[in-house]
Formats: structure tokens, sequence, C-alpha cells
């Protein structure tokens, strides 16, 4: 605990976050009552609506799982697809990175986009499935010869000598993809979060954000919406 009040004048750090304000620019409206009855259908207007505006690496998420502690964990990964109809949203990874064993132990999660430029964030809860080794073989050969590289170079997460080290491990996993290109990482895997919370946050300069919370308790049941508090 602080045993002196907290400086927050000007130049501090508290100082500078205050004169840079949230929200202070022109941001797009939206009307959740023109909203589709259930949340795919809308997340994909929002996500195609951000990569129209160009916005910056707006097919990235942060990921949070859970340990085998129960301590939160996240980082951020690319979504590789949607299932709109069935509310899923797909990613890949490692099953031996610390996601994978993660997702293994707890095989639930949480997904997290957010587009500044247009102030709006999407959030999503649900449990997460494993794909068939044939799907995830078959989205691993779509990637750049770089990532699959990185991939056969050696166990995510996994500790390495140097920068210089690691960039020798990539240079012979590409020599031996250029040799054998139907190369495959062993624990590639895609994963898909089946959502059952969807939230869509629209921001607002005047501070009259909008919140529209779609809920299900089980992925075959039935939608429901409503509006939150900001």
């Amino acid at each position: 605990m602080l045993e002196q009040p907290h400086d927050l004048g000007p130049g501090t750090v508290a100082g500078v976050l205050r004169e840079r304000p949230p929200m202070d620019r022109e941001l797009p409206g939206f009307d959740p009552a023109a909203a589709p009855a259930a949340p795919g259908p809308l997340f994909v207007e929002w996500l195609l609506g951000a990569l129209t505006a160009e916005v910056p690496d707006a097919q990235v998420a942060t990921l949070s799982t859970v340990d085998a502690d129960g301590l939160p964990d996240a980082r951020m990964l690319v979504l590789r697809d949607v299932d709109a109809e069935g509310a899923g949203w797909l990613f890949a990874g490692d099953t031996d990175s610390p996601k994978g064993r993660q997702l293994t132990a707890h095989p639930v999660a949480a997904l997290t986009f957010y587009w500044p430029p247009l102030g709006r964030q999407v959030r999503i809860r649900g449990s997460v499935e494993t794909a068939a080794p044939e799907l995830s073989a078959a989205e691993f050969l779509t990637r750049s010869p770089a990532a699959r590289a990185a991939a056969l170079s050696g166990p995510q997460s996994g500790p390495i000598d140097s920068t210089d080290a690691y960039g020798a491990e990539l240079a012979a996993a590409l020599e031996r993809l250029a040799a054998d290109p139907g190369l495959i990482a062993p624990g590639h895997t895609v994963y898909t979060l089946r959502a059952l919370a969807v939230e869509f946050w629209q921001g607002d300069r005047a501070r009259r954000h909008v919140r529209l919370r779609y809920e299900r308790p089980s992925p075959e049941a039935a939608w429901t919406s409503g509006l939150l508090r900001p």
C-alpha cells in the first residue's frame, strides 16, 4: 500500500494519461434495435467494417485462458475463421504450448477484439473444441513459409539461448520446408471457441456508450439479448 499520496500532477504518468481522454473523436453509431437475433452475423459485419476501414490488425484478438492453478493468462493471436451461424470463433496453436496445455486442462476461454479507430469492442466467452487432425493440418498448410518454419523450429514458448540461435533454428526449419513443403507441426491444432456469451460495445464521445449482450445457456440453446448499462 502506498504510504505517500500518489503524485497525480502534470508530467506524471497519471497526469499524462489524463491529458489524453479516450473516445475523444467522432465514432460510428450503433443501433441495437436493428441488430440480428444472433451474434455471429453482427460480429462478421463489425469485423468486415474494421477491415474496410483499414484498422491495423483487425483480425487480431486477445485470447484469455486459465492455467492449472486457476490464474488467468492472455495473449494476442490471429483469428482464423468465423462460423457465424454456429457462433464459433476459430484460432490455432500448439497443443504443447502454454495456451494448448491450459485449454486441455480447462477447455474454456474468452476472446476480446478491440478496434480503436472505431471505438468498438467485442467480448466472447464460451467452451473450446478441438478440430479434427485433418482440418488442423490443412489450416497449417495455408500459412506462410515463415510461420510454418517458426512452428517447426521448436516448442512454442520454450527457452532459447539467443536471438541468433533462434535465427539459425528458423533457417534450418525453412530448409526442411523447402525440401518437404508438406511438413506439418505435430502439435498444430485448430480450436473453436463456441460462444455462450457475446457482448458488443460501441464507444461514444459523450460517454453514451452502447452495450449489447447476447447469451445462451448451451451451444444448442436459443440466444437472448439485452442492453447493459455502460
